[in-house]
């Protein structure tokens, strides 16, 4: 037999180049499998295992309808438009006038159109341009876990820090402010906070919003508060952070058109708050991207006037999590209904009857892929839990009864233990 070997691949010149914060000379070769990376394999191994068993998919993490069709009418008519045809760069006046209302209307908040908002392209750009107003090397970004990582990941870029903030149970999901060393405090230049919050669904009190103000007047630091699922709030009235007395002295606040207008994948928003923050957002913007196509910002300040929209879009998503939540609790799930969101954060279990057990909530969640074909994201950043979403497929209200009913008998076959 030949002996001979596989020649040896020989990496390209450019592999030392690599920047440090993205691995460097190491790039390319982690052999970390990534979350939703191995909950992708998971489904890929089921479906091969069990090609007949529908996947209930609880994972899916963006709205499942189509935006309304009177916005989708205007954007028709936008892009046909000679003047839409330009570069953007910091938006038109039309969608931050919309915002504007918006805001006042839901919040009561007055926010100038021409200095205190401005568009993004969707609100993940956002979290990445802000650190780049503020973060030096050694500066600190405050940031609740679990949650959105992008403000985290380029705050290392610029040489700074993260602090975690975990969210647990026994502080009702809000982060412990008072916790916080005052080393850490010294070096604090941003403070992101997501209520209501993905993923536990919980909302901030008035009382805290309160606190973060003074905290941040008295530490000097600068809030940025990501407010995508605000308009899916259940419990009550949705609360903007603006609309805390202060609030504008010490931030902004990042709306995503995604969440309660079904724009997903239209990518847009808008940053509000202080004139200052937002033109410094503005310049880094400016050197960042050219602006959203603006047939599309002009749709969106359509939607951002149709109040209709979100309310159905909420009523939906709430009818939908009331059946989920009571289909867990029969299937011995520890949950509750969440303040607001599309996702329901849950203790994951420990185990089944049958002797199966989960060390962490990724374990429970393979087993659910594989064994039961039912879909949820597991978070292990602070305990174990699950993520179920509500924004599955399903065309009426009749299916969404037959998804809850095999929900039940799957979930209720294994038994599960906690």
């Amino acid at each position: 037999m030949s002996s001979a070997t596989e020649p040896e691949v020989k990496d390209p010149y450019f592999q030392s180049l690599f920047a440090d914060r993205i691995g460097g000379a190491n790039y390319g070769k982690s052999t970390e499998i990534y979350k939703f990376e191995k909950i992708k394999r998971a489904k890929r191994n089921a479906l091969a295992a069990h090609p007949d068993r529908q996947l209930l998919d609880f994972g899916i993490g963006e709205n499942d309808a189509m935006a309304d069709e009177a916005v989708r009418q205007v954007m028709a008519t936008e892009i046909n438009q000679p003047e839409n045809r330009g570069y953007a760069d910091n938006g038109v006046i039309e969608y931050k006038q919309a915002a504007a209302r918006f805001m006042k209307r839901h919040f009561d908040v007055d926010l100038d159109p021409a200095t205190q908002i401005n568009h993004c392209i969707g609100s993940k750009p956002a979290y990445a341009m802000l650190p780049a107003c503020f973060i030096n090397p050694g500066d600190v970004t405050l940031m609740t876990v679990p949650g959105y990582p992008v403000a985290g990941t380029h705050t290392r870029y610029y040489g700074g820090d993260v602090f975690r903030l975990p969210l647990l149970k026994e502080n009702q999901f809000l982060p412990d402010l008072d916790s916080v060393p005052d080393d850490i405090y010294r070096r604090a230049k941003l403070l992101v906070l997501n209520y209501p919050n993905s993923p536990t669904g919980r909302l901030a009190t008035p009382e805290f919003f309160e606190k973060v103000v003074a905290l941040a007047k008295e530490k000097e630091f600068v809030v940025v508060h990501d407010a995508a699922h605000i308009l899916l709030t259940f419990d009550g009235k949705p609360t903007s952070f603006l609309e805390t007395p202060g609030a504008m002295d010490v931030g902004v606040e990042v709306h995503s058109m995604s969440k309660g207008y079904d724009m997903i994948g239209w990518r847009m928003g808008f940053v509000a708050g202080h004139p200052r923050i937002v033109s410094a957002f503005s310049d880094v913007k400016d050197n960042s991207d050219s602006g959203q196509f603006i047939a599309t910002q002009k749709a969106a300040a359509a939607a951002l006037d149709d109040d209709s929209i979100p309310a159905r879009i909420k009523a939906k998503y709430q009818r939908r999590m009331e059946k989920l939540v009571a289909v867990l609790k029969e299937c011995g799930f520890d949950c509750e209904m969440p303040g607001g969101t599309y996702f329901l954060y849950t203790p994951a279990p420990k185990g089944t009857e049958s002797g199966e057990t989960f060390d962490k909530a990724e374990d429970a969640t393979r087993f659910l892929i594989e064994q039961l074909g039912v879909v949820t994201v597991p978070w292990d950043d602070a305990g174990s839990y699950l993520r179920f979403s509500v924004t599955y497929v399903a065309d009426s209200e009749a299916d969404e009864d037959a998804l809850m009913a095999e929900t039940k008998r799957r979930l209720s076959e294994a038994k599960f233990t906690r």
